[in-house]
Protein backbone atom coordinates (compact mmCIF):
# COMPACT_ATOMS: atom_id res chain seq x y z
CA UNK A 1 0.00 0.00 0.00
CA UNK A 2 3.06 2.15 0.88
CA UNK A 3 4.21 1.61 -2.24
CA UNK A 4 1.32 2.88 -4.53
CA UNK A 5 1.01 5.82 -2.20
CA UNK A 6 4.91 6.39 -3.14
CA UNK A 7 3.82 6.04 -6.98
CA UNK A 8 0.91 8.16 -6.86
CA UNK A 9 2.64 11.17 -5.51
CA UNK A 10 5.31 10.69 -8.30
CA UNK A 11 2.82 10.31 -11.02
CA UNK A 12 0.92 13.36 -9.22
CA UNK A 13 4.01 15.05 -9.39
CA UNK A 14 5.65 14.68 -12.64
CA UNK A 15 1.70 15.88 -13.56
CA UNK A 16 2.01 18.54 -11.98
CA UNK A 17 5.60 19.83 -13.49
CA UNK A 18 4.31 18.95 -17.19
CA UNK A 19 1.64 20.80 -16.74
CA UNK A 20 3.70 24.06 -15.12
CA UNK A 21 5.70 23.04 -18.48
CA UNK A 22 2.52 23.26 -20.80
CA UNK A 23 1.58 26.79 -19.23
CA UNK A 24 5.19 27.93 -19.40
CA UNK A 25 5.54 27.73 -23.55
CA UNK A 26 1.96 28.49 -23.59
CA UNK A 27 1.51 25.20 -25.68
CA UNK A 28 -1.83 26.23 -27.31
CA UNK A 29 -0.33 28.97 -28.35
CA UNK A 30 2.38 27.91 -29.73
CA UNK A 31 0.50 25.05 -31.61
CA UNK A 32 -1.20 27.42 -33.35
CA UNK A 33 1.90 29.53 -34.67
CA UNK A 34 3.58 26.74 -35.37
CA UNK A 35 0.13 25.45 -37.34
CA UNK A 36 1.06 28.29 -39.74
CA UNK A 37 4.40 27.95 -39.44
CA UNK A 38 3.97 23.95 -41.05
CA UNK A 39 0.80 24.39 -43.69
CA UNK A 40 3.71 27.31 -45.10
CA UNK A 41 5.96 24.52 -45.47
CA UNK A 42 3.56 22.77 -47.32
CA UNK A 43 2.24 25.65 -49.68
CA UNK A 44 6.13 26.07 -50.81
CA UNK A 45 5.77 24.52 -54.66
CA UNK A 46 7.48 21.22 -55.39
CA UNK A 47 7.21 19.89 -51.68
CA UNK A 48 5.05 17.27 -50.67
CA UNK A 49 3.43 16.18 -47.44
CA UNK A 50 6.68 13.82 -45.80
CA UNK A 51 5.39 12.96 -42.35
CA UNK A 52 9.17 13.21 -40.73
CA UNK A 53 9.80 16.34 -41.76
CA UNK A 54 6.59 18.28 -40.81
CA UNK A 55 7.16 16.21 -37.00
CA UNK A 56 10.07 18.21 -36.91
CA UNK A 57 9.45 21.39 -38.04
CA UNK A 58 6.44 21.21 -35.86
CA UNK A 59 8.53 20.06 -32.82
CA UNK A 60 11.61 22.19 -34.14
CA UNK A 61 8.64 25.14 -34.03
CA UNK A 62 7.46 24.34 -30.34
CA UNK A 63 10.78 24.29 -29.07
CA UNK A 64 11.76 27.87 -30.30
CA UNK A 65 8.37 29.10 -29.44
CA UNK A 66 8.31 27.69 -26.11
CA UNK A 67 11.45 29.27 -25.47
CA UNK A 68 10.19 32.80 -26.85
CA UNK A 69 6.70 32.50 -24.41
CA UNK A 70 9.14 31.45 -21.63
CA UNK A 71 11.30 34.53 -21.76
CA UNK A 72 7.99 36.20 -21.91
CA UNK A 73 6.67 34.90 -18.64
CA UNK A 74 10.20 35.52 -16.73
CA UNK A 75 10.02 38.87 -17.64
CA UNK A 76 6.70 39.64 -16.80
CA UNK A 77 6.32 37.69 -13.78
CA UNK A 78 5.57 40.59 -11.50
CA UNK A 79 3.13 41.74 -14.04
CA UNK A 80 1.43 38.51 -14.70
CA UNK A 81 1.29 38.26 -10.17
CA UNK A 82 -1.46 40.72 -10.59
CA UNK A 83 -3.62 40.02 -13.51
CA UNK A 84 -6.22 37.47 -12.65
CA UNK A 85 -6.29 35.89 -16.57
CA UNK A 86 -2.13 35.25 -15.79
CA UNK A 87 -1.64 34.75 -11.98
CA UNK A 88 -1.49 30.88 -11.92
CA UNK A 89 1.06 30.87 -14.59
CA UNK A 90 4.13 28.64 -12.95
CA UNK A 91 6.84 31.73 -12.82
CA UNK A 92 4.24 34.33 -11.81
CA UNK A 93 2.52 32.03 -9.20
CA UNK A 94 5.88 30.37 -7.54
CA UNK A 95 5.59 27.01 -8.42
CA UNK A 96 8.65 27.30 -10.89
CA UNK A 97 11.62 29.55 -10.07
CA UNK A 98 13.25 32.27 -13.02
CA UNK A 99 15.93 29.87 -13.06
CA UNK A 100 14.35 26.74 -14.10
CA UNK A 101 12.49 28.66 -16.48
CA UNK A 102 15.50 30.44 -18.00
CA UNK A 103 17.47 27.07 -18.33
CA UNK A 104 14.25 25.52 -20.16
CA UNK A 105 14.28 28.76 -23.06
CA UNK A 106 17.34 27.80 -23.53
CA UNK A 107 17.33 24.92 -24.12
CA UNK A 108 14.28 24.51 -25.74
CA UNK A 109 15.83 27.52 -28.20
CA UNK A 110 19.23 25.88 -28.88
CA UNK A 111 17.30 22.20 -29.97
CA UNK A 112 14.79 24.47 -31.66
CA UNK A 113 17.05 26.15 -33.83
CA UNK A 114 19.10 23.32 -34.33
CA UNK A 115 16.36 20.74 -35.56
CA UNK A 116 15.03 23.61 -38.16
CA UNK A 117 18.91 24.49 -39.41
CA UNK A 118 20.08 20.68 -39.53
CA UNK A 119 17.07 19.09 -40.89
CA UNK A 120 15.49 21.83 -43.45
CA UNK A 121 18.44 24.79 -43.84
CA UNK A 122 20.02 27.73 -41.28
CA UNK A 123 17.97 30.47 -43.49
CA UNK A 124 14.77 29.13 -41.87
CA UNK A 125 16.91 28.13 -38.24
CA UNK A 126 17.70 31.84 -38.57
CA UNK A 127 14.56 33.75 -38.81
CA UNK A 128 13.79 31.43 -35.82
CA UNK A 129 16.18 32.61 -33.89
CA UNK A 130 15.34 36.09 -34.98
CA UNK A 131 12.09 36.02 -34.02
CA UNK A 132 12.68 34.80 -30.98
CA UNK A 133 14.95 37.52 -29.98
CA UNK A 134 12.33 39.91 -30.93
CA UNK A 135 9.75 38.49 -29.18
CA UNK A 136 11.35 38.08 -26.13
CA UNK A 137 13.10 40.91 -25.85
CA UNK A 138 12.28 43.67 -27.71
CA UNK A 139 8.43 43.54 -28.15
CA UNK A 140 8.19 41.97 -24.26
CA UNK A 141 9.80 45.28 -22.61
CA UNK A 142 8.07 47.38 -24.83
CA UNK A 143 4.35 46.50 -24.38
CA UNK A 144 4.77 48.66 -21.03
CA UNK A 145 6.40 51.84 -23.18
CA UNK A 146 4.20 52.30 -26.10
CA UNK A 147 1.12 50.92 -28.23
CA UNK A 148 3.74 51.16 -31.28
CA UNK A 149 4.19 47.06 -29.38
CA UNK A 150 1.75 45.39 -31.28
CA UNK A 151 3.80 46.87 -34.79
CA UNK A 152 6.73 45.22 -33.28
CA UNK A 153 5.13 42.23 -32.24
CA UNK A 154 3.45 41.35 -35.68
CA UNK A 155 6.76 40.92 -37.14
CA UNK A 156 7.27 37.71 -35.04
CA UNK A 157 3.76 36.75 -34.89
CA UNK A 158 3.74 36.01 -38.95
CA UNK A 159 7.52 35.37 -39.13
CA UNK A 160 6.57 31.75 -39.12
CA UNK A 161 5.13 31.78 -42.26
CA UNK A 162 8.64 32.98 -43.44
CA UNK A 163 10.18 30.67 -41.39
CA UNK A 164 7.74 27.46 -42.75
CA UNK A 165 8.06 28.85 -46.23
CA UNK A 166 11.95 29.02 -45.92
CA UNK A 167 12.08 25.59 -44.43
CA UNK A 168 11.10 24.14 -48.27
CA UNK A 169 12.89 27.24 -49.74
CA UNK A 170 15.43 29.19 -48.54
CA UNK A 171 15.61 31.26 -51.45
CA UNK A 172 12.74 33.15 -49.93
CA UNK A 173 10.18 33.18 -52.99
CA UNK A 174 7.10 35.16 -53.37
CA UNK A 175 4.83 33.04 -51.67
CA UNK A 176 6.71 33.16 -48.48
CA UNK A 177 6.02 37.08 -48.41
CA UNK A 178 2.31 37.03 -49.57
CA UNK A 179 1.63 34.83 -46.40
CA UNK A 180 3.69 36.97 -44.17
CA UNK A 181 1.50 39.67 -45.05
CA UNK A 182 -1.71 37.97 -44.52
CA UNK A 183 -0.58 36.58 -41.01
CA UNK A 184 1.04 40.23 -40.35
CA UNK A 185 -2.06 42.35 -41.38
CA UNK A 186 -4.68 39.64 -39.30
CA UNK A 187 -2.64 40.69 -36.18
CA UNK A 188 -3.84 43.69 -35.50
CA UNK A 189 -7.41 43.33 -35.26
CA UNK A 190 -6.79 40.22 -33.40
CA UNK A 191 -4.54 41.82 -30.78
CA UNK A 192 -6.64 45.07 -30.56
CA UNK A 193 -9.79 42.93 -29.80
CA UNK A 194 -7.99 40.54 -26.94
CA UNK A 195 -6.55 44.12 -25.31
CA UNK A 196 -9.98 45.04 -25.75
CA UNK A 197 -11.75 42.38 -23.94
CA UNK A 198 -8.89 42.19 -21.12
CA UNK A 199 -8.61 45.84 -20.73
CA UNK A 200 -8.74 46.20 -16.99
CA UNK A 201 -6.24 43.78 -16.79
CA UNK A 202 -3.57 45.21 -18.91
CA UNK A 203 -3.94 48.72 -18.03
CA UNK A 204 -3.53 47.59 -14.50
CA UNK A 205 -0.37 46.07 -15.20
CA UNK A 206 0.67 48.74 -17.44
CA UNK A 207 0.09 47.02 -20.89
CA UNK A 208 0.02 49.63 -23.72
CA UNK A 209 -1.38 47.65 -26.28
CA UNK A 210 -4.85 49.39 -27.99
CA UNK A 211 -3.64 52.41 -30.70
CA UNK A 212 -5.15 55.56 -28.37
CA UNK A 213 -4.06 55.91 -24.68
CA UNK A 214 -7.84 56.45 -23.86
CA UNK A 215 -8.43 52.82 -24.19
CA UNK A 216 -11.49 51.15 -26.43
CA UNK A 217 -12.53 53.82 -27.97
CA UNK A 218 -13.77 54.47 -31.36
CA UNK A 219 -10.35 55.12 -32.78
CA UNK A 220 -9.09 51.66 -31.53
CA UNK A 221 -12.27 50.20 -33.89
CA UNK A 222 -11.53 52.29 -36.65
CA UNK A 223 -7.46 51.34 -36.80
CA UNK A 224 -9.45 47.63 -36.58
CA UNK A 225 -11.19 48.44 -39.75
CA UNK A 226 -8.56 50.05 -41.44
CA UNK A 227 -6.33 46.66 -41.43
CA UNK A 228 -9.02 44.40 -42.86
CA UNK A 229 -9.67 46.67 -45.70
CA UNK A 230 -5.83 46.17 -46.07
CA UNK A 231 -6.45 42.61 -45.93
CA UNK A 232 -8.85 42.17 -48.86
CA UNK A 233 -6.18 43.17 -51.56
CA UNK A 234 -3.78 40.73 -50.15
CA UNK A 235 -5.89 38.35 -49.92
CA UNK A 236 -5.91 38.35 -53.60
CA UNK A 237 -2.41 37.90 -54.27
CA UNK A 238 -2.06 34.26 -53.35
CA UNK A 239 -4.70 33.83 -56.46
CA UNK A 240 -2.47 36.21 -58.69
CA UNK A 241 0.83 34.45 -57.58
CA UNK A 242 -0.33 30.90 -58.69
CA UNK A 243 -1.35 29.78 -54.76
CA UNK A 244 -4.81 30.05 -55.12
CA UNK A 245 -7.89 28.97 -57.21
CA UNK A 246 -10.77 30.11 -57.59
CA UNK A 247 -12.62 28.68 -54.72
CA UNK A 248 -9.96 29.53 -52.30
CA UNK A 249 -9.58 32.97 -53.37
CA UNK A 250 -13.24 33.39 -52.59
CA UNK A 251 -13.36 31.53 -49.30
CA UNK A 252 -10.28 33.80 -48.55
CA UNK A 253 -12.10 36.90 -49.54
CA UNK A 254 -15.12 35.62 -47.49
CA UNK A 255 -13.12 35.38 -44.51
CA UNK A 256 -11.83 38.80 -44.93
CA UNK A 257 -15.28 40.26 -45.26
CA UNK A 258 -16.15 38.53 -42.23
CA UNK A 259 -13.41 39.73 -40.17
CA UNK A 260 -14.19 43.28 -41.68
CA UNK A 261 -18.08 43.19 -40.67
CA UNK A 262 -16.89 41.96 -37.33
CA UNK A 263 -14.83 45.21 -36.92
CA UNK A 264 -17.52 47.78 -38.35
CA UNK A 265 -19.90 46.13 -35.58
CA UNK A 266 -17.53 46.47 -32.93
CA UNK A 267 -17.20 50.17 -34.45
CA UNK A 268 -21.56 50.73 -34.20
CA UNK A 269 -21.98 48.91 -30.69
CA UNK A 270 -18.59 49.95 -28.93
CA UNK A 271 -19.27 46.90 -26.31
CA UNK A 272 -17.61 43.52 -24.99
CA UNK A 273 -19.33 41.56 -26.80
CA UNK A 274 -18.77 42.90 -30.23
CA UNK A 275 -15.06 43.02 -29.19
CA UNK A 276 -15.48 39.77 -28.10
CA UNK A 277 -16.58 38.41 -31.87
CA UNK A 278 -13.81 40.43 -33.27
CA UNK A 279 -11.61 37.96 -31.49
CA UNK A 280 -13.20 34.83 -32.44
CA UNK A 281 -13.52 35.38 -35.50
CA UNK A 282 -10.19 36.29 -35.40
CA UNK A 283 -9.34 32.87 -33.92
CA UNK A 284 -11.08 31.01 -36.99
CA UNK A 285 -9.94 33.61 -39.97
CA UNK A 286 -6.18 31.96 -40.23
CA UNK A 287 -6.97 27.60 -40.29
CA UNK A 288 -9.66 28.76 -42.50
CA UNK A 289 -7.35 31.05 -45.37
CA UNK A 290 -4.40 28.48 -44.46
CA UNK A 291 -6.27 25.70 -44.87
CA UNK A 292 -8.18 26.80 -47.88
CA UNK A 293 -4.66 27.52 -49.66
CA UNK A 294 -3.29 23.90 -48.71
CA UNK A 295 -6.32 22.14 -50.17
CA UNK A 296 -5.93 24.05 -53.59
CA UNK A 297 -2.36 23.31 -53.93
CA UNK A 298 -3.43 19.46 -52.81
CA UNK A 299 -5.69 19.53 -55.50
CA UNK A 300 -3.61 20.91 -57.98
Amino acid sequence: MHMNEEKGTVASTVASKLKDYQQLMKFTLSFTVVFSSVISYLLVPGISFDILSVLLLFVGGMLVTGAANAINQIAEKDTDAIMKRTAKRPVASGRMSVDEAATFSVLAAVFGVFIIGLWFNWVAAGISAFSLFLYGFIYTPLKKVHSIAVLVGAVPGALPCLIGWAAGDPELGIGGWVLFALQFLWQFPHFWAIAWVVYEDYSQAGFKLLPSAGGPTKYAAVQSILYCVLLIPIGVLPYVFGMSGMVSLVIVALANLMMLWQCVRLFREMDLKAARRVMFSSYIYLPVVLLALLANKMQG
